[in-house]
């Protein structure tokens, strides 16, 4: 369910207010099957962080994992630390029940 990432995001500064379109943040999906999307683009571990990097503008933009509840758990922490490599900071999970 995704319905609750929209109030977590509100705790903003209230400096950041007038950024807040460059502040939309990356999903990172993580599909039943082992596939991985950076927002809509494919990628795998080893392109990962290559593809997300230029996505995260300012460090401060959360990064939505969308992991398929059947995905494996491995696979999603991997995913994650290859985020953290390109520059994410703040991880917004999403657990999606098909």
């Amino acid at each position: 369910a995704m319905q609750n990432l929209d109030s977590l995001q509100v705790n903003l500064p209230q400096g950041k207010a007038e950024k807040l379109n460059a502040d939309k943040p990356v999903t990172l999906t993580l599909t039943g099957d082992s596939k991985i999307f950076v927002n809509r683009i494919p990628v795998t571990l080893q392109t990962l962080a290559a593809t997300l990097g230029p996505l995260l503008i300012n460090g401060q933009q959360s990064v939505v994992v969308s992991a398929d509840h059947v995905a494996p758990q491995g696979l999603v922490v991997q995913a994650m630390l290859q985020a953290r490599t390109a520059g994410a900071k703040h991880f917004l999970i999403a657990v999606k029940h098909e």
